[in-house]
């Protein structure tokens, strides 16, 4: 098994970023995701925690040993569910892949929580926290030297993606609440 891991922060508050987070995708930045369709949509009457179970459709550049050797095609499908939790300012996003499972496996989870305030700020932070990490294991133990190299690939290719998905968040937060501010100095002018 291997795994990968990140933390980042967003120059943005919690609810920005989680607004931003639904906006994501189409992305030319993550043009491996080709389709996001919402599954379930719930919100706990107790909690106030809104649910989502979303699945998305990917095309990966998967080496030709690897389609040759396992069948299959680069469309992928990947299970994701999502927990946002106003209260306390939490979300998780957990992840796997559906596609190919019985070969390989990848859950991901992803948090997205308020920075903590600096000592000399008395008000919300206006920064978010981004932790990722993802455990990738190949089920072929009795080739112990491909499960590996498949492993290796797997990391290297979810490193790739999750740059290009920061980059692609970012981007979108940008647009959205820059393009916010300038209308909103607009309109005070």
């Amino acid at each position: 098994m291997h795994f990968f891991n990140q933390v980042f922060n967003y120059d943005h508050p919690w609810s920005h970023v989680i607004i931003g987070m639904w906006h994501k995708y189409p992305n030319p930045k993550c043009s491996h995701v080709l389709s996001v369709d919402v599954l379930d949509r719930s919100v706990d009457p107790k909690t106030g925690i809104i649910r989502t179970e979303r699945m998305l459709g990917c095309k990966q550049k998967a080496p030709g040993w690897i389609l040759r050797l396992f069948g299959g095609s680069e469309d992928a499908f990947v299970r994701e569910i999502s927990f946002i939790d106003p209260k306390t300012q939490t979300a998780t996003i957990t992840s796997e892949n559906l596609s190919l499972s019985q070969f390989a496996t990848c859950f991901e989870q992803i948090t997205y929580t308020p920075a903590p305030s600096s000592s000399s700020s008395h008000g919300p932070s206006n920064r978010t926290v981004f932790t990722q990490t993802a455990e990738i294991q190949a089920r072929m133990a009795l080739w112990r030297s491909a499960a590996d190299g498949l492993e290796k690939w797997l990391v290297d290719r979810f490193e790739q993606n999750a740059q290009l998905g920061k980059m692609a968040l970012t981007d979108v937060l940008r647009s959205l609440w820059e393009e916010r501010q300038m209308q909103s100095l607009a309109a005070a002018t």
